[in-house]
C-alpha cells in the first residue's frame, strides 16, 4: 500500500506537468502569431523548447546526486514557473525562447526526478504495472492538455499563462509532500551517441524522422491549423487527434513488430505516413471533422516509429548496454527536435502549410530509401528483444524500463 501510495503522488505530479507542458506550446504559437510574430519565429520557440529539454536531461542526474530529489523537482519546476510568468512581461519572440528554454529544462528535469524515484520503488514483480499505469497517465494528460488550448486562447494572456503557472508548481506539492524516504541517487548515464550508430544505423535515422514529425507536428500543427482555418477550439482537437491515434497504435504497431523484421514495420509505417501526410494536406478544405481524421491517421502512423527503431537497436546491444543506448537514442532524437520546428515554420512561412507535410513526407521517403539500403548489408537477427513503448522523456528511462526489453523478463 505504501508503495502505492507513493506511485500516486509521482502519477499526480506527472499529470500536473503535463498539464501544464502540454499548453504551453500551443498556447505560445497562437498568442505569438496573434501578437505580430513571424511563422519562423513561433517554429524557434518550439526549437527553444527542446535545447532546453536536452540540457535538462543532462543536468538532472547531476543536481539530484548534489541536492537530493526533492530539492531537485523544486529548482526544475520553479524554472519552468518563471519561464510561464515571464510570458506576460515581455513580449518579444528572443525572450520567450529563452522562457521556453527554461520550460524545456524543467520537463525534462521533473521527468528525471520522477523516473529515477519510480525506478527506485519498482521491482521485477511491480515493474510492468508501474510502467503501464506510468504510460497511460502521461499520455492520458497530454491528451486532456490539447483540448486545453482553446480555452486558454480564448482568455487574456496573462490569465492563461498565470493558469499554466499554477499547474507547474501544483506538480511540487504531491512529490515534496510525501514522508516516503528519497531513494538513493542513480548514476548518471553515460551519454554515447557513437553507440546508437554502431548498433543500428537505422534506428538512428529512424529516430531522427521520428523527431521530425512529432516534434514538428506539435510545436508546428498549430501554425498549420490556423493557416487552414481551424479555431483555437479546432486546433486543441487537431493535436488531440494527434496524440490519440499514437496511443491507440502502441499495441497493435508492438505485435507486429515483435512478430515480423523491424525493418519492414518501420519501411510500412513510414509507406502509411507518407499517405497520411498526403491525406492531411488534401483534407484541408474538408472541414474539420476531416482534418481531425487526417491528424488522427498521422498520429497512428508516425508516433509509434520511435519505439520500433529503439527496438530495433536494443536487438544489437548487450544488456549491459541498454542504458546507455536508451540515452544515445534519446540524445539523437532531441537533436532531430531542436532543427525540426524552425526549419518546418520556415518552410510554411515561404511555401504555405502543406510544406509542413510535404517536408515530413521526404523524410519518411528517405527513410524507406535507408531502409532498403540496410536490409542489403544486414540480416535482421534471430534471437530479439522484446517491443516496449519507449517514452520519450529523460536519459533515465532506459534505466527504468531494467531488463523489460530482455526476452522472457517479467
Amino acid at each position: 500500500m505504501r508503495m502505492m501510495i507513493s506511485f500516486a503522488a509521482l502519477f499526480m505530479s506527472v499529470t500536473l506537468l503535463q498539464l501544464s507542458s502540454g499548453g504551453v506550446g500551443p498556447l505560445d504559437a497562437l498568442t505569438g502569431l496573434d501578437r505580430g510574430f513571424s511563422q519562423s519565429e513561433v517554429g524557434f520557440l518550439g526549437s527553444a523548447h527542446f535545447v532546453g529539454f536536452f540540457i535538462g536531461c543532462w543536468w538532472a542526474p547531476r543536481l539530484m546526486g548534489d541536492v537530493g530529489h526533492s530539492r531537485a523537482f523544486a529548482a526544475f519546476t520553479a524554472m519552468g514557473a518563471i519561464g510561464l510568468a515571464a510570458h506576460v512581461v515581455i513580449i518579444d519572440p528572443l525572450a520567450w525562447a529563452l522562457f521556453r528554454v527554461a520550460s524545456g529544462i524543467c520537463i525534462a528535469g521533473c521527468y528525471t526526478v520522477i523516473e529515477a524515484w519510480l525506478q527506485a520503488k519498482v521491482t521485477n514483480e511491480t515493474r510492468g504495472r508501474a510502467m503501464g499505469s506510468y504510460r497511460i497517465v502521461d499520455i492520458g494528460a497530454s491528451f486532456v492538455a490539447q483540448f486545453m488550448i482553446g480555452a486558454l486562447a480564448n482568455l487574456e494572456t496573462y490569465i492563461a499563462y498565470n493558469l499554466l503557472t499554477i499547474l507547474c508548481c501544483a506538480s511540487l506539492l504531491p512529490l515534496t509532500l510525501t514522508k516516503l524516504p528519497q531513494p538513493e541517487t542513480p548514476k548518471t548515464t553515460r551519454l554515447r551517441p557513437k553507440l546508437a550508430w554502431r548498433c543500428s544505423p537505422m534506428a538512428v535515422a529512424a529516430v531522427l524522422v521520428a523527431a521530425l514529425s512529432s516534434a514538428s507536428f506539435r510545436m508546428v500543427g498549430p501554425i498549420y491549423g490556423q493557416e487552414v482555418g481551424l479555431s483555437a477550439n479546432q486546433i486543441g482537437s487537431f493535436l488531440a487527434a494527434f496524440v490519440a491515434g499514437g496511443a491507440i497504435a502502441q499495441y497493435p504497431v508492438g505485435w507486429l513488430a515483435d512478430k515480423y523484421d523491424r525493418r519492414w514495420v518501420m519501411v510500412w509505417l513510414s509507406v502509411a505516413a507518407v499517405v497520411a501526410c498526403a491525406a492531411t494536406v488534401a483534407t484541408a478544405g474538408l472541414g474539420a471533422t476531416s482534418v481531425f481524421a487526417a491528424s488522427f491517421f498521422f498520429g497512428l502512423t508516425t508516433f509509434p516509429i520511435y519505439s520500433v527503431a529503439t527496438a530495433h537497436a536494443h536487438d544489437f546491444a548487450t544488456s549491459d548496454e541498454r542504458v546507455e543506448l536508451s540515452a544515445a537514442l534519446m540524445f539523437v532524437y532531441a537533436v532531430g527536435a531542436i532543427a525540426a520546428p524552425l526549419t518546418t515554420s520556415s518552410l510554411i512561412e515561404a511555401f504555405g502549410p502543406a510544406a509542413l507535410f510535404y517536408f515530413i513526407s521526404l523524410g519518411h521517403i528517405l527513410l524507406i530509401v535507408f531502409a532498403a539500403l540496410r536490409m542489403r548489408v544486414r540480416t535482421a537477427p534471430e534471437d530479439r528483444t522484446r517491443y516496449v513503448y519507449a517514452p520519450r522523456t529523460s536519459f533515465l528511462i532506459g534505466r527504468l524500463l531494467g531488463k523489460s526489453r530482455d526476452k522472457g523478463a517479467p
